[in-house]
């Protein structure tokens, strides 16, 4: 699921800069493109959630000391934090851009928000446990 989440987000901002920086105007089709990223961050959301709590490597791992470990700090603090953020900004992106079909601002806010959260999402993914790594 977490390669759908980046593919998603990855193609909805490259179509948001492209249709941004190539002046055109915001379109249903457009708005819809925005779903790719929207859609499987939110489906993500909701099983890392129920992960969180009945994962050994959840809220499990929140004992005392967890903070000087940085691999149980990813787990219980950073990772969870920045994947609620960036599944916000995304949302907000794309709620804002629904609103301006018919302008060229659409592109804007998907551009700006889902790129925000693509580079959160980058930053605090728990690389060390993908497959090849």
């Amino acid at each position: 699921m977490s390669y759908l989440v980046l593919a998603g987000v990855l193609i909805s901002v490259i179509v948001a800069l492209a249709g941004w920086f190539g002046n055109k105007p915001f379109t249903d089709k457009d708005r819809k493109l925005g779903l790719l990223g929207l859609i499987p961050a939110h489906l993500q959301w909701v099983l890392g959630i129920i992960l969180y709590f009945v994962s050994p490597l959840g809220i499990a791992s929140a004992t005392e000391g967890f903070m000087k470990n940085s691999i149980s700090r990813l787990y219980v603090l950073e990772h969870p934090l920045m994947m609620i953020i960036a599944v916000v900004l995304i949302t907000i992106g794309y709620s804002r851009a629904k609103r301006m079909v018919g302008t060229g601002n659409g592109f804007k806010s998907i551009a700006i928000f889902y790129g925000i959260a693509l580079i959160l999402i980058l930053s605090r993914l728990p690389w060390h446990a993908w497959p090849g790594n």
